[in-house]
């Protein structure tokens, strides 16, 4: 018994060498890293785990009850012959990995070619290796492994069911006690280790895989974040000469290029010297890419290159889109075809899919940030009718009493209206200039509020070159004189305020007038007011660009005391910050 217990263990040896370099195959990585398996490849599952079944049967020892001798497995048995095998391995680990589909399978492929090989358990062995197989999906749950423990103790249940079935069925009654008594027990404790072995060869194919994924994975986010920031630039020449370089020192091809619909953009690695980036794209097969959006991988021919001594054997060129259309090609070189893995492909498939989002999202970014820009130069553009007819009347009667006056006026009127212009063209200016813009409308109101209206300034003149939007000071300036002084007979007060606070100005404008009654001082700056007075328009076109050029916390804060005074007041950040 012990003597036959080493053989089997050895024959089982033989097994699991094969199943060691068999289950390195890629056709059996693709099939164990899919979730579900479709029929071609359950049936090549069946296939592969009932050929375990056969060779398991080949690798075996024929038993002669009669003789009591054992002897290597024939094509064909003696009536008074058996065999000690190891069969169920194949058809137990295809039960506890794929469930009754596969066990049951390889159980048939297995079972009947035993019981083409005759012998007096022919049947009974036939049968118990199918039922084997069903017995062992039991145990399958789908996404979770069976520990080397459980799969030793399924094994040898299966094998001792196989030796109940001899007994069972097997004639003469007396042969078969025979047999089981002779090869019962080695065929047990073999056939458990050999599944639990057999199933640890599997899992570890499997972690390798998990392992590959996550480093793949892994790779493609380190290349998203690096292409990021260059891709958010669209695709140019430099931008695709960033990101080649990119994945040619992640992913170590013989080259990477990227093209338009018309030219190479950029080439990265060998062949540079005759793959230029700036020449016009000459293979048919990437005209073909852009054509129908569909990868493709290319060998030495197909890449058409007019030297005869090019290092670039093969390559796998694949779709660059955005809004649904190609607009160029990702290429990969490698020697040849055979450093083309299912893996690469999948790889570089992916890429591109990532690389043509970035794309996507940067040419996004691209029309919200002009239709940004567009709305801000015609909120800026947006010119009151009546303080520009108000202007025109004062200069009007002060030329017959004033002469001197009238022009500097329209001198003043002059550069406001200028700097309003400018301002249409221009994202910022300085705080400089916005005082000026603001000191030029002033000495206009003032001529219209003579001996009413005063000025009080509280500048830091350090900060006069930070920056602000164009138009930002005027219109709340505007609004505290037309809303909150206009009524008032003397004394009416205007103060400007400008202080730095840490990483930001602060500025304030505040008038003593009537205030601000609190039903209309809530939705003031945020929403535009229909009253007899005006709709709030400057005022919300002002909060309205703040926030779009420095977020919410520029927005325009608005205190008032009815009867009292009113401050509207806001937060820029310094040109350091706001970059």
């Amino acid at each position: 018994m012990l003597d036959l217990l080493v053989i089997m263990l050895e024959r089982v040896g033989m097994i699991v060498a094969v199943a060691f370099i068999l289950t390195r195959l890629d056709f059996f990585k693709n099939m164990v890293h899919q979730d579900k398996l479709n029929r071609k490849q359950e049936m090549t599952a069946i296939l592969f785990f009932g050929f375990f079944g056969i060779i398991g049967t080949y690798f075996g020892v024929a038993f002669n009850t009669e003789t009591l001798h054992f002897n290597s497995v024939a094509m064909e048995l003696a009536v008074d012959e058996a065999i000690a095998n190891s069969r169920v391995i194949g058809v137990v680990v295809a039960g506890l990995l794929g469930g009754y589909k596969l066990g049951v399978g390889a159980g048939l492929i297995a079972g009947l070619h035993r019981m083409s090989l005759g012998g007096f358990t022919a049947i009974s062995c036939g049968l118990s290796t199918i039922l084997s197989g069903y017995i062992a999906s039991a145990f399958y749950k789908k996404g979770k492994h069976v520990k080397p423990l459980t799969a030793f103790g399924i094994g040898a249940m299966a094998e001792a069911f196989q030796m109940g079935v001899i007994l069972l069925l097997s004639k003469p009654f007396e042969k078969a006690l025979v047999l089981v008594d002779t090869i019962g027990i080695p065929m047990i404790l073999a056939n458990g280790i050999g599944t639990a072995i057999f199933l640890l060869i599997v899992y570890n194919v499997i972690s390798d895989q998990e392992k590959a994924t996550a480093l793949q994975a892994q790779k493609t986010l380190r290349i998203a974040d690096q292409t990021l920031g260059h891709l958010r630039q669209g695709m140019s020449n430099t931008t695709a000469q960033a990101v080649c370089t990119i994945l040619y020192r992640e992913l170590q091809p013989s080259a990477v290029a990227m093209t338009n619909t018309t030219e190479i953009l950029a080439h990265v690695g060998e062949a540079s010297d005759h793959h230029q980036a700036n020449s016009s794209i000459q293979t048919h097969i990437t005209k073909e890419v852009l054509q129908k959006g569909q990868l493709v991988v290319v060998d030495e021919g197909a890449i058409h290159c007019i030297q005869h001594d090019c290092p670039l054997g093969a390559a796998v060129i694949a779709p660059l889109e955005q809004g649904g259309e190609t607009i160029g090609t990702l290429k990969l070189y490698y020697p040849s075809e055979k450093a083309i893995t299912n893996v690469t492909v999948e790889l570089i498939s992916g890429l591109s899919s990532l690389l043509s989002n970035q794309l996507e999202i940067a040419e996004a970014n691209r029309l919200h940030q002009l239709a940004k820009d567009a709305e801000i130069k015609t909120l800026q553009a947006q010119i009151s009718p009546h303080f520009l007819f108000n202007s025109m009347n004062i200069i009007v009667s002060l030329i017959r009493t004033d002469p001197d006056q009238a022009r500097k006026l329209l001198t003043s009127l002059s550069y406001f209206l200028r700097q309003n212009l400018e301002g249409t063209t221009a994202e910022k200016v300085t705080l400089e200039q916005e005082l000026l813009h603001v000191e030029a409308y002033l000495k206009i109101e003032e001529a219209r509020f003579v001996d009413k209206l005063t000025i009080h300034y509280d500048i830091d003149q350090r900060i006069l070159d930070e920056m602000i939007p164009p138009l930002t000071l005027q219109p709340i300036v505007e609004n505290a004189i037309k809303h909150g002084i206009k009524n008032m007979e003397k004394n009416s007060v205007v103060n400007i305020k400008m202080r730095p606070r840490g990483d930001v100005i602060e500025i304030a404008v505040q008038d003593n007038g009537q205030g601000i009654p609190p039903e209309r001082l809530a939705d003031l700056g945020s929403n535009l007011i229909a009253s007899a007075t005006g709709t709030g328009m400057g005022l919300f076109n002002v909060n309205r660009r703040l926030v779009m050029t420095f977020g919410e916390q520029a927005a325009l804060q608005i205190q008032s005391d009815v009867g009292k005074c009113t401050t509207v007041c806001f937060i820029i950040p310094k040109k350091e910050v706001a970059g």
